[in-house]
């Protein structure tokens, strides 16, 4: 009787041993991706729970549409990945270099670009320089309420709506937000992931 209960405690380590075996290599991956955290995986932007962020319905006009066309707001471009900023008419240096960083994260991403939209919402009736219109062809360039932008846009503690680029999932969320003066380099590695891990959009 002895010697079988031996026997079955020895069985019982020696299963235990193989579970923990076969075990290790996904406690690991845990451990690794919630408590490491790899700089690797690492996003450059600021992940946004859309759940907080809604979109609104924004009605804004087109860029040299007519009084009389209908308005017209963001969910006009749900399926494809938005890569949006807001600022003035006017826009200064620090917003012309937004939209080239835009513009130019969309071409590299080589056939994958189609899946991208880039979209200036302007926040006032400042006039529009048109070599700036030229050099951006093909962008979307919605007049929006700031007030309404303001009230939807997260900002960092010292920044405003202005200061940044953001991300909007072919689903309509907002899921992104990219700091002041962002890297575009950074910015294009975490687009690319992205791309490359969604079916959508």
């Amino acid at each position: 009787m002895e010697k079988t209960e031996k026997q079955v405690s020895r069985g019982r380590w020696k299963l235990f041993l193989v579970l923990a075996v076969c075990a290790a290599p996904m406690i690991f991956s845990y451990l690794a991706y919630y408590v490491i955290k790899p700089e690797g995986r690492t996003n450059y932007g600021t992940i946004l729970d859309p759940r907080n962020y809604p979109m609104p319905k924004l009605a804004g006009h087109l860029l040299g549409a007519a009084a009389t066309d209908p308005v017209i707001g963001l969910e006009a471009y749900k399926g494809k990945w938005l890569m949006l900023q807001a600022d003035s008419g006017a826009c200064a240096d620090a917003c012309q270099k937004r939209m080239y960083d835009i513009r130019q994260l969309r071409t590299a991403q080589g056939k994958e670009m189609d899946r991208i939209e880039r979209v200036w919402l302007i926040t006032d009736e400042a006039p529009i320089d048109t070599m700036l219109i030229r050099q951006h062809d093909g962008a979307r360039m919605l007049k929006i309420d700031a007030a309404a932008l303001k009230a939807w846009l997260p900002t960092e503690s010292d920044t405003q709506i202005s200061d940044h680029i953001y991300l909007i999932d072919p689903r309509g969320n907002l899921m992104m937000r990219y700091p002041k003066n962002a890297d575009a380099n950074k910015i294009k590695k975490d687009l690319s992931k992205l791309l490359r891990a969604s079916a959508i959009g």
